[in-house]
């Protein structure tokens, strides 16, 4: 496989102190997977115009590791459009010179953090072939997961005290803020959410969060704050791993928003490297907006009013709505706990389930199916029933749907549409896609809530929801707001993610 790499990347690859850790990795899956590294002459005369001199000289002894694109494919009519309605530089021209080679199929794909790239992909739908780093190494992971040499340990809650301040994983935060380690000793009481390299107990993620009560001082925030009970998320870094950390981070901020009840949560995060681009491209995607400005660094600012918009699911998480219809959704044993992770049962040790894998990670979440109808649609709300039988089934956990895809052009679409956030292997897959004429669609849901007592078959009988013990959900059992509303106080839920 083919693979391009945006001048970016490259640049970062070849300086002389590397400053992106995310960069070293994709570099060591690249070769893992024996993937052809291949950059286009543009980057080649772009690299050696840098600055630089240690970087041209390390990129110029490096140069014979990757295969070059020597002359430009012939600009398609439909790429010169985009170009036309995007680009405004030169640069911009050159960055879609690069991507038209995608476009005709004389590359794989492409590997860029750029975001004007990604949106001249969208526009010309070839989305699916051009990734973000982080986007790129799920892939590889899911297609090849035999290729990872460590684990991601689950994510731990410890004091700041029991982390390793000398670990590299900091260096970049000790660059961009003056004092950091003395604010990271003031703090040594404090706990903060980490994930760590199983092999080397090296730091993947780091995530700091504090609740800010309506008198905080705002001077320093340009527009300044009105006074609300705020969530700041006050040290928030991801290398990317094809994990989805940077998912499962947003779920905690998110749940610990829930938890504390606050107004609004915001970040301050400068935008000079490709990590900290890479985590506010994933905020935006989550709801999150510029505000303003503190000092040098950018404010962003995510209202959690509760509030749903069935138009903006994600921007809305994690709020749902009564007023969407519910369904009993029906899940293996084998894949409950693969999937739905924060569901783990009392009687399932935790043990077996330390290491992380994009789809336990994702709040984005695939469901297979080839139920008939009826079928949920945007904006519904699943029930998860664990299956077991009459005393052990149980309902765990709420998610809401995002998005249904009700059909494929090939084995290998479905195959490459699921891969990192389902469950299943890419031969089981495969496997479901032929088990017979009719093919299975694919829900995608944004897993919500874990119910905190689980109810079981035999209550569900008893509240008259199911009506039997031959009654167990199969497909998507479509239930009443009523009862929806009666599992949520048989699960003694804490209601607040429910709007009307």
């Amino acid at each position: 496989m083919r693979v391009l790499l945006d001048t970016n990347i490259i640049i970062h690859r070849e300086a002389s102190k590397i400053k992106n850790q995310d960069i070293g990795t994709l570099f060591k899956w690249l070769d893992r997977g024996h993937y052809i590294k291949v950059i286009h002459n543009l980057t080649v005369s772009e690299i050696l115009k840098n600055s630089n001199s240690d970087t041209v000289s390390a990129f110029k002894v490096k140069l014979q590791s990757y295969e070059i694109i020597e002359n430009s494919s012939p600009m398609s009519e439909q790429v010169l459009k985009v170009s036309q309605q995007i680009d405004t530089n030169e640069n911009d021209k050159i960055d879609t010179q690069i991507l038209n080679e995608v476009f005709s199929n004389r590359v794989d794909s492409l590997i860029t953090e750029d975001k004007k790239i990604h949106k001249k992909a969208d526009l010309l739908e070839i989305s699916e072939k051009v990734f973000t780093i982080d986007e790129f190494l799920e892939k590889i992971y899911s297609e090849h997961p035999e290729l990872v040499d460590y684990k991601v340990l689950n994510v731990q809650k410890i004091q700041f005290a029991k982390i390793d301040l000398n670990d590299t994983f900091f260096q970049s935060l000790k660059d961009d803020y003056e004092g950091f380690d003395n604010w990271f000793l003031r703090k040594y009481d404090d706990e903060a959410y980490i994930t760590v390299n199983s092999n080397n107990g090296r730091l993947l993620s780091f995530l700091y969060l504090k609740v800010e009560g309506t008198d905080e001082n705002y001077l320093d925030i340009v527009p300044q704050f009105q006074p609300k009970k705020r969530l700041k998320v006050g040290t928030f870094k991801v290398i990317s791993n094809g994990f989805r950390l940077g998912e499962r981070f947003l779920k905690i901020i998110f749940d610990n928003a829930l938890k504390n009840k606050v107004d609004e949560i915001y970040v301050t995060i400068y935008d000079k490297r490709d990590e900290q681009k890479r985590l506010i491209s994933l905020m935006e995607k989550w709801g999150f907006t510029f505000w303003g400005k503190k000092a040098a660094e950018n404010v962003y600012v995510r209202t959690f009013i509760p509030s749903f918009s069935v138009n903006c699911i994600r921007e809305s998480y994690p709020y749902i709505s009564k007023s969407q219809d519910s369904f009993i959704v029906p899940i293996y044993p084998e894949y409950h706990t693969e999937l739905l992770p924060d569901s783990i049962l009392n009687t399932e040790s935790p043990k077996d389930f330390i290491e992380d894998s994009p789809h336990r990670n994702g709040i984005a979440k695939v469901y297979v199916s080839r139920a008939i109808a009826p079928h949920p649609k945007k904006g519904d709300i699943l029930i998860f029933y664990r299956t077991g039988g009459y005393f052990k089934s149980v309902v765990t956990t709420v998610g809401v749907v995002s998005d249904i895809r009700e059909s494929f052009s090939s084995e290998s679409e479905f195959v490459d549409y699921c891969l990192s956030g389902s469950v299943f292997s890419e031969n089981s897959l495969k496997e479901m896609w032929n088990y017979s004429t009719r093919r299975p669609f694919v829900v995608n849901f944004l897993y919500v809530y874990s119910f905190p007592k689980r109810v079981t078959m035999e209550r569900l009988i008893e509240l008259e929801i199911l009506h039997g013990i031959n009654d167990a959900p199969r497909g998507f059992r479509k239930i009443s707001k009523a009862q929806f509303e009666t599992i949520l106080e048989e699960t003694k839920s804490e209601g607040s993610f429910v709007v009307d």
